[in-house]
């Protein structure tokens, strides 16, 4: 092997590869759960999306960069991971009435007294779906809160035990 050329093994871009797809495939569910099933999403379940665009951008840049730095990107893409994991555990709680939610968009609007235009302007510009009315997909018994934290756990369990597979090989 030449020494000039940067050599990049296959465990980072295979694990930049599975953030990519992961990252794709969550999102197309979500989608598709919009689109076509026409389940109105929530202020959480917009938060849950976020990590996943953001596992995408690393898995690309991990895919790019040379693997001294393609490291970076898996080890921030593993707590992306855990971002997703621990906003799916916090919409659960939510879901199932452990506790309020964060978001002030999840809640009614409070309106004391005055007039008919005084309470059209305290209205949300458009209307929210409660945080706390879950969505069950084909009739199974768990919320696609749930299922998505699921996901998340698999994704980020595969994605750990590559990056130890990766850091044993380093040599």
């Amino acid at each position: 092997m030449p020494l000039n050329r940067t050599y990049r093994p296959v465990s980072t871009s295979a694990l930049g590869g599975l953030y990519v797809l992961a990252g794709l495939v969550a999102l197309g569910v979500v989608w598709f759960a919009e689109h076509w099933l026409k389940l109105a999403p929530c202020e959480l379940c917009l938060w849950e999306r976020r990590p996943w665009w953001v596992l995408i951008g690393l898995g690309i840049v991990t895919i790019v960069l040379p693997k001294r730095y393609a490291r970076y990107g898996i080890f921030f893409g593993l707590l992306c991971l855990m971002t997703s994991i621990g906003l799916a555990v916090l919409h659960a709680g939510v879901e199932h009435k452990f506790w309020p939610s964060p978001a002030p968009e999840c809640r009614a609007p409070v309106f004391h007294g005055g007039n008919f235009k005084d309470w059209m302007s305290a209205m949300p510009a458009r209307p929210n779906k409660p945080c706390d009315s879950p969505d069950y997909l084909f009739g199974l018994p768990v919320s696609m809160t749930e299922l998505g934290g699921l996901y998340a756990v698999v994704v980020f369990v595969v994605a750990l035990v590559g990056s130890f597979r990766m850091g044993r090989s380093r040599r």
